[in-house]
């Protein structure tokens, strides 16, 4: 089974991310980060190929983030006042991760919604953890007022170059390890979505080459939104996923790579997402926060239905759930 983006913007378009750019990335990363591994399961669904899950919820700091935070670190100086920037948690925790090991220190802005377990991770980091505003939004606005009077080096959760092809990385490794395995290839990967920035880093490395399926929450739709509107829209939120998925808008580098190479976006109830993240502990012994098992939750819940034989590969992309919340799960 093939696929082949039928999208026909100009790929030299400003701020285009190419699978070279990812390339380089890697090579600039790759002893900084985990080479996580992939896990061939049965499928959820009756009589379909095995499920092939990338378990970047493995990753330091427990989230494929880390990869965009050595990569804006390594190849953007810091001044003295160091790196800031503002997360839900997960870009925090890697951020804070990636700067004590490269001695840079942060200053992470992290809304009420975040969770204990994860504020507590990016302190614990060493990094300064501001919490205030109600969501990402605000702790952004946070951010770049201290970034104008610091001078602080800002570094974007998602909508940056340096992010989305560290991010990218993922689909890199992915794809080699298929082939090195001796494992079929995929026809489409499922690819939570928040900001857009690890969708377009996926994206940008498999260029149309196969199929990827943006899964966002029936609450926190910015990708959705936005391929309707024809341009990056604000959208309210609200799902058990928000504090990983939680951005308002998607980015506008995400989006350009989006409209060109992501074959469709779907949504999925949170219900649908807590029964993967049950999916995944019972399947595979896997602990995935919800916005790490809400790729899954498509197939869980039917939002995405394969053809028949269709490769998938899910990507699991973050495992800092707080444990008391997840242990309720069962």
């Amino acid at each position: 089974m093939t696929w082949n983006s039928s999208k026909t913007e100009d790929p030299s378009a400003p701020f285009a991310v190419t699978p070279d750019d990812i390339r380089a990335a890697h090579r600039r990363i790759a002893a900084h980060v985990r080479r996580t591994p992939i896990l061939e399961t049965p499928s959820p669904l009756a009589g379909a190929p095995p499920l092939s899950l990338k378990l970047e919820c493995l990753q330091h700091s427990g989230s494929f983030k880390a990869r965009g935070a050595f990569h804006n670190l390594i190849t953007r100086p810091a001044p003295a006042a160091g790196a800031a920037t503002a997360s839900g948690g997960n870009h925090g925790a890697a951020v804070a991760y990636a700067a004590d090991k490269l001695g840079v220190p942060a200053k992470v802005f992290v809304p009420k919604i975040s969770t204990p377990a994860k504020v507590a991770r990016i302190r614990a980091c060493g990094a300064d953890a501001v919490v205030g505003g109600a969501n990402y939004a605000e702790a952004q606005m946070r951010c770049d007022a201290y970034v104008a009077t610091s001078g602080a080096l800002k570094i974007h959760p998602y909508d940056a170059r340096e992010t989305v092809a560290g991010a990218g990385t993922v689909a890199l490794e992915w794809e080699e390890d298929l082939e090195r395995l001796g494992l079929p290839a995929l026809d489409t990967v499922l690819v939570a979505v928040g900001g857009g920035g690890l969708i377009s880093g996926v994206a940008a490395w498999f260029a149309g080459r196969i199929k990827v399926v943006g899964v966002e929450p029936e609450g926190s739709q910015a990708l959705r939104a936005a391929f309707h509107a024809g341009k990056p829209v604000d959208v309210p939120v609200q799902s058990v996923a928000a504090d990983s998925l939680g951005a308002s808008r998607v980015g506008d580098l995400n989006f350009a790579i989006a409209r060109r190479f992501v074959g469709e976006a779907v949504v999925v109830a949170d219900a649908a997402i807590l029964e993967a993240q049950r999916w995944l502990w019972r399947q595979a012994s896997v602990v995935a926060e919800p916005g790490g098992a809400t790729a899954l939750a498509a197939l869980i819940g039917g939002a995405y239905r394969p053809e028949t034989n269709e490769r998938v590969g899910v990507l699991v992309c973050g495992a800092n759930a707080d444990l008391a919340t997840f242990a309720a799960l069962f």
